[in-house]
Order: C-alpha cells, then sequence, then structure tokens
C-alpha cells in the first residue's frame, strides 16, 4: 500500500554513504525532497512523482521553451520599425512609442488571467489558445491600413495579449514535472528560449524590415506562432496535476496529445468518477497575501528593474561615449549581455541543482542516528535555494558600479562589454534562483505565480526605463550606477528575512490546505 502523505527518513540509513557522486547528491536530495512511503512499504513501490523519463522531461521542457519564445521575441523584433512606422501612419514618435507602452502593461496584465485558468483548466489548452490569439492579432497588424493609428494599437493590446501569457504558462509546466532537486535545470535551460527573443529580435526585425518591408515582421510572428501551436497540439501532453496527477492519468479528450508519444512506458488510467473537478476562477493576487511570496517578488522585480535599466541605457550611453561606433556597432554591443543572460540562465540552473543536492545530502548526513528528518514539511527549502545570494549580491553591486564608472571614465570598450556579460549572468542567477524557489513554494499554481511575478516584474522595470535616462543625464553614468547599486543593497535583506520566515509561512499554508481538504470532504459526506 503506497502513501501520499510527506514521510519520514531515518538518518541512520544514511550514515557512511556520502559518495561525492552527482548519483549520490541527487539520490540524498530526491530523499529529502519528494514523497516517500511510510510502514512497510519500500522506496520501489512508491509513487512516481511523473511518470516522464528524465529525456521525456527534456523534451518536454524544449517544447515550452519554444512556447515562451514569442513574449519577448514580439516585443523586440518591433522595435526597428518604430521610425517607419512614424512615416507611414503619419504620427510622431510619442505615439508610436505608445503601442510598446501599451504592450508592456497588457504584457504584465495578461498573464494574470491565462495564468489562472492554466492552474484551473490545464496548461496545454491555454498554450495552444494564446498562440491562437498572437497568430491572428499578427495577421490583423500585417493587414492594417495606414490611416487606422486606433486599430494598431489596439492590435498591439492584443498581441500583448496572446504572447506575454506563454512564459507564466511554460513555468507551471516545469513545476508539474520537475521536483525541487531537478526544477533548477529545466528552469535554467526553459529561460533558454524567452531570452533567446531579446537577443535576436531586433537583428531579426531590422533584417526582414530592410528586405521584406515591415508588414513582413507580423507575417513572420503569424506564421511561426501557428506552427508552434500546431507542434504543441500534437505532442504537448497535459501536465496540471489536479487533472491528471503524475501524468497516469488521461485528462478530457480535448487535453490528450493528438501524437502520445510521451510517457507511453506508464500505462493510463481513466479518473476515477467526480475526482475530477474543475476549479473557478482564482484570483491570482491573493496569493500576494503571503509574506514569503510578496517578499520573494519583490526582491526579484527590484534586480528585474536594474536588469532592464542597464538594458534600456547602452545605446544611448555607448553612443555618446564611444562615438566612432554606426548603429550596427551599438546594436552588437547587445550581444555581450544577451549572451552573458543566455550563459547565467544555464549555468546557474545546474548550479541550483548542485547545491541543492549537495545541501539535501549534507542536512541529512549531519542527522543524528535513530533520528527521522521529514521530507517535505520542515525541509528548509528557503536556505537551500537562497543561501548562495548574499554573495551574489555583493559580488553585483562591485560590478554594477564599475561598469557606471569604466562608461564614465571612457576606458577602453572592452571593459564595459565584459562587465556587461557579467551583469547579464549574475541578473539571470538572481532570477533564475527565486522563480524556482517560488515554484517550490506554490507548485500547484506555478502559472499564476509567475503571472504574479510578471506583474511585480514589468511594473517596475517600466518605472526604470521611463525614468534611467532622466537619472543620467542628471547625475551622470557613474552615479547612475552607484544609485542602481544601493536598490540591490536595500533589497538584499529581503533575502535574510524570507529564510527567516519562509518556514513558518509554508506550515501556514499547508494547516490551510488540510483544513480546507477536510471540510471539503465532511462537506461531500453531508
Amino acid at each position: 500500500m503506497t502513501s501520499h502523505e510527506p514521510s519520514t527518513l531515518d538518518a541512520t540509513k544514511l550514515n557512511g554513504a556520502e559518495e561525492k557522486t552527482d548519483r549520490a547528491d541527487a539520490a540524498a536530495a530526491e530523499s529529502a525532497s519528494s514523497e516517500h512511503t511510510t510502514g512497510d512499504t519500500t522506496d520501489t513501490e512508491a509513487v512516481v512523482f511523473s511518470i516522464y523519463t528524465t529525456r521525456e522531461k527534456w523534451f518536454i521542457v524544449a517544447l515550452i521553451a519554444y512556447g515562451g519564445l514569442f513574449s519577448p521575441l514580439t516585443s523586440n523584433i518591433y522595435f526597428p520599425v518604430i521610425p517607419t512606422l512614424s512615416l507611414v501612419f503619419d504620427k510622431s514618435i510619442e505615439l508610436i512609442n505608445l503601442t510598446v507602452t501599451m504592450y508592456i502593461v497588457f504584457q504584465a496584465i495578461a498573464p494574470m488571467f491565462w495564468g489562472t485558468l492554466a492552474d484551473s483548466w490545464g496548461r496545454r489548452l491555454m498554450f495552444v489558445a494564446c498562440l491562437v490569439v498572437l497568430s491572428l492579432s499578427c495577421v490583423g497588424l500585417a493587414l492594417v491600413p495606414r490611416n487606422a493609428y486606433w486599430l494598431l494599437l489596439l492590435l498591439r493590446c492584443l498581441q500583448a495579449a496572446g504572447s506575454a501569457s506563454t512564459i507564466a504558462l511554460g513555468a507551471g509546466v516545469v513545476g508539474d514535472i520537475a521536483e525541487s532537486y531537478e526544477r533548477g535545470g529545466f528552469f535554467g535551460v526553459y529561460n533558454v528560449g524567452p531570452l533567446f527573443g531579446p537577443a535576436v529580435g531586433p537583428v531579426l526585425g531590422g533584417a526582414l524590415a530592410g528586405g521584406l518591408g515591415w508588414r513582413a515582421i507580423f507575417w513572420f510572428l503569424c506564421i511561426a506562432s501557428a506552427f508552434c501551436a500546431v507542434v504543441l497540439l500534437l505532442l504537448l501532453p497535459e501536465t496540471l496535476r489536479s487533472m491528471v496527477g503524475n501524468g497516469s492519468i488521461l485528462p478530457p479528450r480535448v487535453c490528450r496529445p493528438i501524437l502520445p508519444i510521451l510517457g507511453r512506458k506508464h500505462p493510463k488510467v481513466p479518473p476515477v468518477p467526480g475526482t475530477q473537478k474543475r476549479q473557478g476562477f482564482r484570483n491570482p493576487l491573493a496569493i500576494l497575501l503571503n509574506l514569503d511570496i510578496l517578499l520573494l517578488l519583490a526582491f526579484n522585480g527590484v534586480i528585474c528593474a536594474i536588469f532592464y535599466g542597464v538594458n534600456a541605457s547602452v545605446s544611448t550611453i555607448f553612443h555618446e561615449t564611444y562615438p566612432q561606433l554606426n548603429e550596427t556597432e551599438l546594436g552588437l554591443c547587445y550581444i555581450s549581455i544577451g549572451s552573458g543572460t543566455l550563459v547565467g540562465s544555464v549555468v546557474s540552473g545546474k548550479i541550483l541543482d548542485w547545491d541543492y543536492r549537495r545541501f539535501s545530502r549534507k542536512l541529512l548526513a549531519n542527522a543524528e542516528p535513530g533520528t527521522q528528518v521529514i521530507d517535505r514539511d520542515v525541509f528548509p527549502i528557503e536556505k537551500a535555494r537562497m543561501r548562495l545570494m548574499p554573495f551574489l549580491c555583493i559580488f553585483y553591486v562591485s560590478v554594477c558600479v564599475g561598469y557606471g564608472w569604466c562608461i564614465e571614465r571612457k576606458v577602453s570598450i572592452a571593459g564595459p562589454l565584459v562587465l556587461l556579460f557579467v551583469i547579464g549572468i549574475i541578473s539571470m542567477a538572481f532570477m533564475n534562483a527565486t522563480q524556482t524557489l517560488l515554484l517550490d513554494l506554490a507548485p500547484t499554481q506555478g502559472s499564476s505565480i509567475t503571472a504574479c511575478n510578471n506583474l511585480i516584474r514589468c511594473g517596475l522595470s517600466a518605472v526604470m526605463v521611463a525614468v534611467i535616462q532622466l537619472i543620467i543625464d542628471a547625475i551622470g553614468v557613474g552615479w547612475t550606477y552607484v544609485l542602481l547599486s544601493g536598490f540591490c543593497v536595500v533589497a538584499s535583506p529581503l533575502i535574510w528575512i524570507v529564510m527567516f520566515i519562509g518556514p513558518k509561512w509554508r506550515e501556514r499554508r499547508r494547516r490551510k490546505a488540510e483544513e480546507a481538504a477536510m471540510a471539503a470532504a465532511g462537506h461531500e459526506h453531508l
């Protein structure tokens, strides 16, 4: 007989088992973070967290990373044609920039709707629906008349509503299929898709507009997003755990992939009648009432705002500091920070998983013989995820200050470019760690929590982008980056607060969930 309840581990079983291999680390981490059986059951009889093999999980992550590409790609591919659109629609640059502002607004708001629906109705349907909305809006943008500026503005809002939510939906899928000890690596690779958009978007947009005209940008997005929707319809399985459990329960027919090639090694069983109750629309903002989650979102928002402030000011300050650079060379400067984010996303994910396994193994090995360590409820997940972040804060502040004063003193361009690369790496390490911990704290609400994360990040980043040039003009580049570093210093105590209060708030949520489940069970018996 198996059990779904969190179980305990006898520390005596771990004495002498300290081989320093990845396999031993993974085993220790899994025992510290996964559900195990109790009593006379064995580990082999335990219910696995997910029926998908590691290769199948990587394939699913690749699928959702492809879908997540469209949110930043749709935003960044548009920038090179802003001057052209100003001439075509006979509007000022400020009015064309308003289409960018409205895109950011809907980029912040839309995931609150789609993400909450995905946590109730399923990831697969919402993912495909978002891509269909994006594809149709791109058709409209490609055909918009030159005298219909209002329609351009409206369709940009619709485009953002479709594209922006794919990142939140993908994060929900990662939370569904990945256990804590492997989640950092999966999330790091998943971020490669969304981060690829800012790296290639402006280059691709300029090439398409220059060769085929500005409408070609929207036709390209239409075809690419429609193709992605077809791929997901064919291959992506439903992963919502309240609907399919660990993947072994058959979802409704509309939620099944047309080509069910994943998870075939495990037999699928039909759901027990009455167990798959679709939840109503939940307010995603309710999750902000949890103080530990709110503080994590605030810290992540500050780091993201600093990152966007750096990114938004690159072309301006490099043009003023190194006037010999032409427009193409200024664009190539973005490769430095873009490649840094790509490297940081992948490497930090691997480091997160490695350090998590190392921390878990050490925690269990140091337990006294004969004692028991409860795996999920009291495991210090906050410390396991965030214990390296204070050191990253010190490094981040140093690099930001160094970057600002390198620009101020007009040193060789190689110096700022190297520091931009490092800023990209550390920024992604911060965001990867906080996003992974957020999914650990609320794994059943992955899309909703990522939507809240997106709301706060976009809000703070929009403010930063709006004021960064004003600050530079007022106090200079060097002191501007001292100020940005100060924001990081001010936000850093939030890390310690989360590590201190996090377990208490997790226990509070667990008790509330148990009480709600007992109340629901009692109501059904009545």
